[in-house]
């Protein structure tokens, strides 16, 4: 394959692309979509080959390795989210409003995409084809600035993706990498004019950098500090899965488990809450009373004393917190403290606590009696997602087609003027 190329002007060369996406059909993106989807399947040797440099260089044990992993298990399972968002209807042209005015204009709201979207993020080389796809859907350009950590991975996808745009007779640019660097993140998020949306996506610290420094609006992918409270009235056998899921699935994603709150009255069934977790090794740091409870039913080797530093950390590592409350209302304030708004559990067979919780905690996806992995694009018959949006504004929760929409106005007269 040849080396991807990086225009000079990439600027003014994503603008150009921008305007040539509006002239394709939905037709053409989806049989694109599709040759994508065959073609990292068939290029799954190479793309793992670039994959493996990449591992090299990481230690194995470090959690972000498991992100940066790819396999031929998960290309297919990347090939599969690619078919679905070919399948899924095209989120642009809906008209969102129309209307005849008094003085005879016709004004209608329809759905457009951004234009040209930046994305930021670290090691996770499975959102060069997620991004792709949902922004080619959308009718959007992507700008790729992927992590030092996954650049030989992230060249080799968008070589295999700009190939099937040449076949197909696509302008190339419609994505395009950044060279790995600070200078590439910088050239992005000052690119006034040309760039209309900044997504980072990865761990606080890269989050708070772009939403700090960009001069491009940004909608912000907040980090994972997820709970999961265990009520009063909650069923022993559903929280020990729902646990153990959570935490124990992919500790690396943000939708991972960080803290338990158990109430007190529960105590004497934390230790076996929290039995499957020893299996994967997960390190507790438990307050006073839980820690009681554990104690001597716990590995000792896994077992720490939870002091104030324990709570508010998404861990990205097989390591939980556990924090003990008196109350459904001590549990939602502790949830309310900690939390980075992005998912939240309650288990419970108490309706009215239920309803308390889903109402009461800020948090853009909050869950009943359910792991809070399923947060995610794909579960939530999004087909991708190109974040987890923890803010308010536009987009909230798992983005996908719809977030990636603006809208814009279209007034139709017959010479009208205004008096």
């Amino acid at each position: 394959m040849s080396p991807t190329s990086i225009s000079i002007n990439w600027k003014q060369a994503v603008q150009k692309a921008s305007r040539s996406l509006n002239q394709v059909s939905d037709e053409i993106i989806h049989q694109v979509l599709d040759a994508l989807a065959d073609e990292a399947v068939l290029q799954t040797e190479y793309i793992l080959a670039e994959n493996s440099k990449d591992l090299s260089a990481m230690d194995p044990n470090d959690p972000m390795y498991d992100r940066l992993l790819l396999t031929k298990e998960r290309i297919e399972g990347i090939a599969g989210d690619i078919r679905n968002v070919a399948l899924l209807p095209s989120p642009l042209g809906k008209k969102l409003m129309e209307t005849v005015r008094p003085n005879g204009l016709n004004i209608s709201k329809i759905t457009v995409p951004f234009g040209v979207v930046g994305i930021v993020y670290e090691a996770r080389p499975n959102v060069s084809f997620d991004v792709f796809s949902l922004c080619l859907k959308s009718g959007n350009v992507c700008v790729l600035k992927g992590g030092t950590d996954a650049q030989h991975s992230n060249t080799a996808i968008v070589k295999v993706i700009q190939s099937i745009l040449a076949k197909a007779g696509l302008d190339q640019n419609i994505v395009t990498l950044l060279p790995a660097g600070r200078e590439s993140t910088a050239a992005l998020m000052n690119a006034v004019g040309f760039v209309d949306v900044i997504i980072p996506r990865g761990g606080k610290g890269l989050i708070d950098f772009v939403r700090n420094n960009s001069k491009i609006p940004v909608i912000e992918t907040g980090a994972g500090i997820c709970h999961t409270y265990f009520d009063e009235f909650g069923d022993a056998g559903k929280g020990k899965e729902i646990i153990f899921n959570a935490k124990t699935r992919r500790v690396s994603v943000c939708n991972a488990l960080d803290c338990l709150v158990i109430h007190e009255k529960r105590l004497a069934d934390l230790p076996e809450l929290c039995r499957k977790l020893a299996e994967k090794n997960v390190i507790i740091f438990a307050d006073v009373k839980a820690y009681t409870f554990l104690n001597g039913k716990y590995p000792k080797n896994l077992l720490q004393k939870a002091n104030d530093e324990s709570f508010g950390i998404e861990f990205l590592d097989y390591k939980m917190a556990i924090k003990t409350v008196e109350s459904i209302e001590e549990a939602i304030d502790h949830i309310s403290t900690y939390s980075s708004k992005h998912s939240e559990c309650i288990v419970s067979e108490n309706k009215i606590n239920i309803h308390i919780f889903d109402k009461m905690v800020d948090a853009a996806c909050v869950y009943t009696n359910a792991s809070t992995a399923f947060t995610d694009g794909a579960q939530f018959g999004l087909g991708a997602e190109i974040g987890i949006s923890t803010q308010k504004l536009h987009a909230r929760g798992p983005m996908a087609l719809a977030e990636l929409c603006t809208y814009k106005w279209i007034i139709k007269g017959d010479g009208n003027i205004r008096k």
